[in-house]
């Protein structure tokens, strides 16, 4: 049905890369879903109440709830469509992060209000009519939300988007929960033991696991994450195809929304060729970097001293005592300066994040070490942070 509906709503549906594009699609599959989740709301309530169940019951207005969360997804998606502004010169990419947040916070809150319901259910127990009715509502209600979970995850892989993969896990973990009122109600009747209250807590235990993990899937985009592997090969793979580049380090990433990119980095260039020449090489990448991933890139240039063998010498010994001293560290932008007595060995030193507040010693050992090793050079060490 959504693959019908993208072929009629939205224009050139496969180019997936185009903001546009993009936005019709989670546009498409909020709306879907809130149709889907009040058609199902209403077919729940009614067997509920037909029922005297309160997990059937509990089932439906979580239904209800879904169908609020895709209102607010749906109003993400037109958010994130609005052009940057003088206050949000970025754009408005992260308001889809903003509505996953919101989504997730109404799923915990109706968890713990269905946990409470529960445990009244457990302590005061009602008798549950186990009609045919309510077992044909639930087995649709179960065959929807695969559906709806199958769907949400192919728009949210092909579009990359963290509020529908959310969504697909949210009907996924719905599909499982209804599936346990199913079988609270065959146990009743065919063994006559009413486990309704108890069935009602494990739908309440998965409904608050779908919202602290919807949760953390948006906050953790918001804080700022290393950008996937993918991304950060496929960068490096399009700057070291441009003849004229040694290399790259201290590359950068900021995420303003999906599709909404900051991109900065260092390339390492001949300190020998012509700078217009190089400028002009480094224009060329930054726009071919743009039109790959709809990004706005700066690339600074570091030039390199390609006729001083002793460099690239040193360079090899210097990373081979960094890596004695840590395999994680590595190294960059070496020169050699000489002294009157000596000369002094400078060069940047990239330290992971995780080694927050050791880069002292670690640069301690390497000073220490390189200096023993060879003692014609002193190490001047510049500690840099990895943020790929």
């Amino acid at each position: 049905m959504i693959s019908l509906l993208s072929k009629l709503f939205i224009k050139n549906p496969d180019n997936y890369d185009d903001a546009e594009v993009r936005r019709k699609y989670g546009i498409l599959g909020s709306i879907t879903g809130i149709f889907l989740n009040i058609l199902l709301f209403g077919f729940k309530y009614f067997a509920g109440i037909a029922s005297s169940s309160v997990a059937v019951t509990a089932d439906a207005f979580n239904n209800l709830s879904d169908a609020g969360s895709s209102v607010i997804t749906l109003a993400g998606f037109k958010f994130t469509g609005l052009s940057p502004d003088n206050e949000h010169p970025f754009g408005h990419g992260r308001v889809e992060y903003i509505s996953g947040l919101i989504v997730s916070m109404a799923i915990i809150l109706m968890g713990f209000e269905l946990l409470i319901t529960s445990a009244r259910k457990i302590i005061s127990p009602e008798d549950v009519d186990t009609s045919m009715l309510a077992f044909v509502i639930l087995i649709v209600s179960v065959a929807v939300k695969i559906y709806m979970a199958f769907y949400n995850m192919s728009i949210g892989k092909k579009i990359n988007s963290a509020a529908m993969k959310a969504t697909a896990a949210d009907s996924l973990s719905d599909s499982v929960a209804t599936s346990v009122v199913f079988i609270s109600m065959l146990i009743m009747k065919f063994t006559g033991h009413n486990i309704d209250g108890y069935a009602g807590t494990i739908v309440a235990v998965f409904i608050l696991f779908t919202g602290y993990s919807a949760a953390r899937d948006t906050v953790s985009p918001l804080l700022g994450t290393k950008p996937s592997k993918e991304i950060v090969d496929s960068i490096d793979s399009i700057i070291m195809s441009h003849e004229g580049i040694l290399g790259i380090h201290d590359l950068i990433i900021h995420d303003y929304g999906p599709g909404k990119m900051m991109v900065s980095l260092h390339a390492e260039v001949p300190g020998n060729r012509n700078i217009y020449e190089i400028h002009s090489l480094i224009d060329h990448i930054e726009n071919d970097l743009n039109e790959k991933f709809n990004c706005e890139c700066v690339i600074h240039m570091d030039p390199v001293d390609v006729n001083d063998s002793r460099i690239e010498e040193m360079k090899g010994r210097v990373e081979e005592v960094v890596k004695s001293v840590d395999v994680n560290l590595s190294i960059h932008d070496l020169r050699i300066v000489p002294c009157q007595d000596y000369s002094n060995l400078m060069f940047d030193m990239i330290v992971p994040p995780q080694y927050h507040g050791k880069d002292k010693t670690i640069k301690e050992q390497v000073c220490r070490q390189i200096e023993e090793k060879y003692p014609e050079y002193r190490a001047v060490i510049k500690t840099d942070k990895s943020y790929i």
